[in-house]
């Protein structure tokens, strides 16, 4: 393994990065495995692999499979966060997250970043609570996937949908199962974020089902106009939110002013307001 190869467990995290194409990873698992232990650790951080832009985690997703009983104490499980001077998180090839959510039934949290091959079988999981992908583009197949899942206990869900570019063709129509909260009974943090139809979501959002359960709304990141902050106002009732995050949005000056004084009990996240470029609107993050 060469000298930048990082590996680290400290108080019941191991966060692993193979640095070089000839990092082993799956060796270093073997490792760490043998020299025991593994039964305090709580969450496991696979930050990067070699040749993430070409190759998926899928050899250390069955490893650690393979391995699950040795982490009796597994909580918190995250892939890809890895700087993106390293890899583009447009880049990062992901695979069938299935395996890990199957042999890990205790799981409550799982952070993923990149969606290339990103996919998940309709599945049941009496224990997770979170769920976060962070991407340039996310592929409508995996949200219809996801809303096909019973997810009893999950309080967050976070979505980067991103651009067409970048493989972002989710529509409001695959969210609507989601929408609707009838397999999402304890959600109450809803992010649909960085998308470039966020006028269209905000629109869906304003009469959707699962929004009066929430104690947070995030439709930050991506081009909200007043066209989508004017249906949110006109939709049900949001008074009863905790946060309203709209962050990085194209509101004018006088549609800001009317959401804050129409929602005076909620922290309203307008900042930062922008201006189109050459008369585009543009998400918080693509490539």
């Amino acid at each position: 393994m060469s000298h930048e190869f990082f590996s680290d467990v400290t108080d019941g995290v191991w966060t692993l990065a193979a640095m070089e194409e000839d990092d082993d990873v799956l060796a270093e698992i073997d490792a760490v495995l043998e020299r025991g232990g593994t039964e305090h650790i709580v969450a496991v951080d696979i930050d990067q692999w070699p040749e993430m832009y070409e190759y998926g985690p899928e050899p250390i997703v069955a490893k650690l499979t393979a391995e699950a009983h040795r982490f009796p104490a597994l909580r918190r499980l995250g892939l890809g966060d890895v700087d993106p001077e390293m890899c583009e998180i447009s880049w990062i090839q992901l695979g069938d997250i299935t395996p890990l959510l199957t042999a890990f039934p205790n799981l409550e949290r799982l952070d993923l970043r990149g969606s290339d091959g990103l996919a998940l079988a309709p599945l049941r999981h009496d224990n997770l609570r979170v769920l976060r992908v962070e991407c340039g583009g996310l592929h409508g197949s995996f949200v219809r996937q996801v809303a096909a899942c019973d997810l009893p206990a999950l309080e967050h869900l976070e979505l980067w949908l991103g651009v067409e570019r970048y493989g972002g063709n989710t529509s409001v129509g695959d969210l609507a199962p989601i929408l609707s909260g009838d397999r999402l009974p304890a959600l109450r943090h809803l992010g649909l974020q960085d998308s470039e139809i966020q006028d269209e979501i905000a629109a869906a959002v304003a009469s959707a089902p699962v929004v009066a359960r929430l104690d947070e709304l995030d439709l930050s990141m991506g081009t909200l106009t007043d066209t989508g902050a004017e249906a949110l106002l006109d939709g049900q009732p949001l008074s009863h939110l905790k946060v309203l995050d709209l962050h990085h949005n194209f509101l004018s000056d006088a549609m800001a002013d009317r959401v804050e004084k129409a929602l005076p009990g909620v922290d309203v996240r307008l900042h930062p307001r922008l201006s189109p470029r050459d008369d585009r609107f543009y998400v918080a993050v693509s490539e």
